[in-house]
């Protein structure tokens, strides 16, 4: 299997007007982000609001950036579904648009499973899509354990764990016991460095999107041993990730993106644009961080 590391954005899903892909522009900035020298992306994560999309629009995103990519990096498309018929129709579009992986989360809707349960889960999505899986150990009411993750890293197939929820206690859990039997990802987005410096093989986390170029100077100031470099980039990621942290975590991504020059597009219903106050504040913790902003329109 294909060895995840590094840094993996996940990509947002940019909405036109009437909340339709905008797909020349996810087609972009799949194209902007493998210029910036990342080692993967994502796509419908849940940064990618792929808890929303059907599993035509799910088909739609993976292969509009699949044929932008053209094999130059990893694809792993995205899931959150709430069961296991869903997570198959979900995985089997993501496999005919020619993803490389998967990355899934378990299902959460009001009752989490048992352990047992989580294993035919993934179980079942493997036997389905024929693909590696990135397990997506992110849902708060619904972690997975270490012990069960120990239980489905032994699985053929299973590529990795994503670890969040904000609680690097838990990468460090789990650093410990599968370091080594799998790919161990964080997505602890003010923690990057102290994550990679704990042993995370990469990251897959939204601060990855809005500023992709920090991020991978920082991961690669770890691989060779310059501390010193690495925290003064995590001092500047830390600047940008407390404006972004919030209500509404991809809208604000997509504030920072656009701020830059870049095409994010707006975010779905229920989902509202940060507010302008919001936005000011994105914008100089951007500034803040040395990231270069577009221009400002002209005004009459």
């Amino acid at each position: 299997m294909t060895r995840f590391e590094g840094i993996i954005p996940p990509m947002v899903t940019p909405f036109d007007a009437g909340e339709a892909i905008d797909e020349p522009a996810l087609r972009e900035d799949a194209e902007y982000l493998v210029a910036a020298g990342v080692a993967g992306l994502t796509v419908t994560g849940s940064t990618g609001e792929g808890a929303g999309l059907s599993a035509e629009e799910t088909y739609r995103a993976h292969r509009a950036v699949v044929e932008q990519v053209r094999g130059r990096l990893p694809v792993i498309g995205g899931a959150v579904p709430d069961s296991t018929a869903e997570a198959v129709r979900l995985a089997q579009a993501a496999r005919e648009a020619g993803v490389d992986a998967l990355q899934i989360t378990p299902p959460h809707y009001l009752f989490p499973p048992a352990a047992d349960d989580v294993v035919e889960y993934y179980r079942a999505i493997v036997d389905a899509a024929g693909l590696p899986v990135i397990i997506y150990n992110v849902v708060p009411w619904a972690t997975i354990d270490v012990p069960t993750l120990l239980r489905l890293v032994a699985m053929p197939k299973i590529a990795g764990v994503k670890q969040s929820g904000g609680d690097i206690h838990k990468l460090s859990d789990l650093l410990h016991a599968a370091k080594g039997r799998t790919a161990v990802l964080t997505a602890v987005d003010d923690l990057l460095y102290p994550s990679f410096v704990l042993g995370a093989d990469g990251a897959i986390a939204a601060i990855l999107t809005a500023v992709p170029a920090l991020c991978a100077a920082l991961y690669a100031a770890v691989r060779a041993g310059d501390h010193a470099g690495a925290l003064r980039l995590h001092n500047r990621l830390l600047t940008v990730w407390r404006t972004l942290d919030g209500p509404n975590l991809p809208a604000r991504v997509k504030a920072a993106m656009t701020l830059q020059g870049r095409r994010g597009g707006r975010a779905r219903r229920p989902m509202t644009a940060p507010t302008p106050a919001d936005v000011d504040r994105i914008r100089a913790g951007l500034q803040a961080a040395g990231v270069a902003l577009a221009a400002a329109p002209a005004t009459a």
